[in-house]
Order: C-alpha cells, then structure tokens, then sequence
C-alpha cells in the first residue's frame, strides 16, 4: 500500500513540474501547448512502446510447439494470476535478464533472454515470470510509459527554456538568469522522480510475483542470480537502446555512487531482503 501511494505522489509530482514548467515557458498558453504536446506522446507510446522495444530487443515469439517449457510455465502463471495469456518472446543474449510490455493485460507480453533460462532453475524462472506476470497485472507499463514520456516532455521543455527565455503567467519575458538555472535542474529533477517511480513498481512486483508464484525465495535467489552474473555479461540491446533498461528486472545498465540516485531499480540486497521477510511470515 506504501508504494501505491508513494506512486500516486511521484506521479502527481513529474505532472505538477510539467506544468509548471510549461507555464513558465510561455505563460498559461505555453503550459496547454506542452500538455497537448504530452498528451500526444503518451498516446503514441501508450499504443506502439510495446512493438517497438520487441523490435530493439530482436525478439522473437515463441508458443507451446516452439518453447513447451518455457510458454507452458508462463500459461499456467498467468492462470494463477487470473490474466490473460500473454505474448511470449525469447530474446538470444547470453545476459540473464527478463521484461513485460503491452499496454495492458489484454494486450501484453513477456520476454525473456535465453541466458536466464541456461542460468535459473525452474524455480527460480517461475519466479522471474510471476514477477513480470505482476507488471502486467498491477498495469505498470502505462505508467512507466507515462513517466517516462513526462521526462522526456520536461527535457524538451527545458531546451526551450535555454534557448528562447522564460515567461511568466502575463506571457512577460522572466529573468533569464532562472530560466537557465530551470532549465539545467528541472530534466534533473525529472529524472529523479522517474526512477523513484520505478523503484516502488519493482517492490511492488517482487511482492505481486512471490505470491504468484508463492515462492518468494525462489525470486530472491534469481535476483541474487542475476546481479551477480548480469555484472559480467553485457546485455548488449539494452546498451544500444538505455532508454529501455528501467523495463529489466534487473538493471543491465546500473552503477554505483551517486549513479545510484538515478538508479531504475531497488539494491539487489533489499529486494532480497524484502523477499525473504515474506518467507518467515
């Protein structure tokens, strides 16, 4: 419930600094453009993220005469779940890692690399599906997809604000001192409340997965899994598109220090740490 809410908030909050923003980069008519702008972006991604990260990934899709195991383990999560069958896709890199996409339950689908089906137990995989099961359920591809965007919209706007100077609600030029100290902090600021927003959908998935699966302990091992091999195999798609890499279950692309505060994920120790209270409960 914590992270529910923590959600609602973040999100309330990349939406108030759009808007605030938009406002002062051309006044109450500048706040409508940047919203209409943003609304189109979200439409477009809401509809076309899922074919289009599928494509990056080179995925291809796999049934029960192409992958039994494998598409037969995810059918009968999904039936647990009370979801849909999604789409299955298996993605050829040696890097253990797994996602969920679609815009809804009706329309989703689940990949997985090769490398974690060769590195997890059968345990272990159901858990990593339940916990990509749990996205779909829980719908947190439309909002990652809308956060994301969100930034992305910030970002442009704060290149307007750079190179063309504020307004203030009369449409009067601002200091243009601000404008550029807003322009510089706000994609920051951004991209701090994105990936806090990720951060509370991946405890929220690794709680929905376990009892999915009901094995929170299987999970915690794939996670312990995956952190300590993904360190020395890149997952070379996601390196070619970053963007994509807050989808992961696991960061492929995640570092240490200050990186950590722009971090797409929870540490490996909490998430583990969390899993594992549900076990002696």
């Amino acid at each position: 419930m914590f992270n529910l809410l923590k959600t609602a908030v973040l999100m309330a909050a990349i939406t108030a600094l759009f808007m605030a923003l938009g406002a002062m980069v051309g006044g109450r008519s500048g706040m409508m453009l940047a919203l209409l702008v943003a609304l189109g972006m979200n439409f477009f991604s809401y509809w076309f993220s899922d074919t289009m990260v599928l494509k990056m990934y080179r995925a291809r899709e796999v049934d029960a005469g192409s992958a039994p195991q494998f598409y037969a383990m995810v059918a009968e999560l999904a039936q647990k779940a009370q979801l849909p069958m999604p789409r299955v896709y298996l993605i050829d890199e040696d890097a253990p890692n797994a996602f969920a996409t679609g815009r809804n339950p009706e329309h989703a689908a689940v990949a997985a690399t090769t490398g974690i089906l060769r590195t997890l137990s059968e345990r272990e995989l159901r858990g990593v599906m339940a916990h990509e099961l749990a996205h779909v359920k829980h719908r947190d591809i439309l909002i990652s997809t809308v956060s994301a965007t969100m930034a992305g919209a910030i970002s442009m706007l704060a290149n307007f604000a750079m190179f063309f100077g504020g307004r203030d609600s009369e449409g009067r030029s601002s200091n243009p001192l601000v404008g550029i100290l807003v322009a510089v902090l706000a994609p920051i600021a951004a991209s701090v409340i994105q990936m806090s927003i990720s951060r509370a959908r991946e405890f929220e998935a690794d709680r929905g997965g376990a009892e999915i699966s009901g094995d929170p302990a299987a999970l915690a091992s794939a996670l312990e899994k995956i952190h300590r091999i993904a360190q020395g195999i890149p997952l070379e798609a996601a390196e070619r598109h970053p963007e994509t890499a807050q989808m992961m279950i696991m960061n492929p692309l995640s570092g240490r220090g200050l990186a950590g505060l722009f971090s797409t994920h929870p540490a490996t120790e909490e998430r583990v740490a969390r899993l594992m209270a549900m076990v002696r409960r």
